[in-house]
């Protein structure tokens, strides 16, 4: 029950306390899947490891976006990222400036995990987040603390005249000392916890302060994939945290909550979210999968024998399409008429690449071949 104290204002904040013999088994399963993940990647080759990045990448920036109720244009963001990652991906999509903010504070968060976290990168992170200076349609502070000039900084849902308050943040007075305080103990020369769980605590940490106008929740996962990427020694990502927690949204937002109104003991929080690191490195593996089962597509199809259109189109179902593909759909993807989407579609079903539903009519869809292997 709410003791009408969040934990910011609890006496020992934040002198986190957890309860390591609690975490030690997941902790430890979480560590055994990183080295499974890792020993696969090592088995293929630097192409198939960038592929691997790229997927995980898009995943990552996409899904931080959407636990916070926004959708970001998939091909927008792939595009994004590969133009970073210099990962030839054929044709890319007009670049976006909200799409490139978020894609460079994710990239520089993990590619650059071991330069320390300052302040000036920080507010680095969150003028990318906001390149208008707006959020929707009102205006915000970028590249600084929030001032609370409209009140206390308080997280609520309902309707206006019904609005629950879930958390509240401390004052904008605090937040120098308060920043200060959480950046100097990121960047500590040897830290005392186990670097998985000070993951979970620096997003526990950063999003409890609330520091800017918007953007904290992403800049909180993007602050624990920082310290994740420390964790990994590596500074390409091939999972990711916030596809997960965007799966379990409601748990996560539950959690966090309790959290927020309970006491500096934070085991229930960590436990949580090594469950959830668990689950993002099994995932990582079915987008292993789908990374060389791509590759084995490819390299059985017929050499010269698609279109732009074609090659295209199959890229965005090996990717992952949501729905069924139709001949509308493909005219929509390809931007042909509906008769040059026929003709293709024919073409790639007669070269056994695609395979035509028994339904007939408005009802006629294509899919994949699913009899593409894949290495262990």
């Amino acid at each position: 029950m709410f003791s009408g104290e969040y934990i910011w204002q609890q006496r020992d904040w934040p002198v986190w306390r957890f309860d390591l013999a609690a975490l030690a088994t997941p902790l430890a399963a979480v560590s055994q899947a990183q080295g499974r993940l890792l020993g696969r990647l090592a088995d293929v080759g630097l192409a198939l490891r960038d592929e691997a990045s790229l997927a995980a990448l898009t995943d990552d920036v996409l899904k931080t976006s959407a636990i916070e109720g926004e959708a970001l244009d998939v091909a927008s963001v792939r595009s994004s990222v590969a133009r970073r990652l210099g990962v030839d991906i054929g044709a890319l999509a007009p670049a976006d400036r909200h799409v490139d903010g978020v894609v460079d504070m994710v990239l520089d968060a993990t590619s650059r995990a071991a330069d320390p976290l300052t302040e000036a990168r920080l507010f680095g992170w969150h003028a990318a987040l906001f390149p208008t200076g707006y959020s929707g349609l009102a205006p915000i502070a970028t590249g600084r603390w929030r001032d609370d000039t409209q009140g206390p900084m308080q997280v609520v849902s309902g309707r206006l005249d019904r609005q629950r308050v879930h958390f509240e943040a401390p004052p904008a007075a605090r937040l120098p000392a308060e920043m200060q305080r959480l950046l100097a103990w990121v960047n500590q020369p040897a830290p005392a916890e186990p670097a998985l769980l000070r993951a979970g605590l620096a997003h526990l940490w950063f999003v409890t302060l609330h520091p800017f106008d918007d953007g904290n929740g992403r800049i909180a996962r993007a602050v624990g994939d920082l310290l994740l990427a420390r964790a990994d020694g590596s500074p390409q990502r091939f999972y990711s945290l916030s596809a997960q927690i965007q799966r379990e949204r409601r748990a996560y937002y539950d959690i966090l909550e309790r959290t927020q109104k309970g006491s500096m003991d934070v085991t229930d929080w960590l436990l949580w979210l090594l469950q959830m690191l668990h689950a993002a490195l099994d995932q990582a593996h079915a987008t292993l999968d789908a990374v060389l089962r791509k590759t084995r597509f490819w390299h059985q199809a017929p050499a010269g024998a698609l279109n732009e259109r074609q090659v295209k189109v199959l890229n965005r179902l090996l990717d992952g399409f949501e729905g069924k593909l139709t001949t509308a759909k493909y005219a929509a993807l390809a931007k042909c008429s509906s008769d040059t989407a026929l003709r293709d579609l024919t073409s790639l079903v007669t070269l056994g690449l695609l395979r035509r539903s028994e339904a007939g009519g408005r009802s006629t869809h294509y899919e994949l071949r699913q009899d593409v292997p894949v290495a262990p």
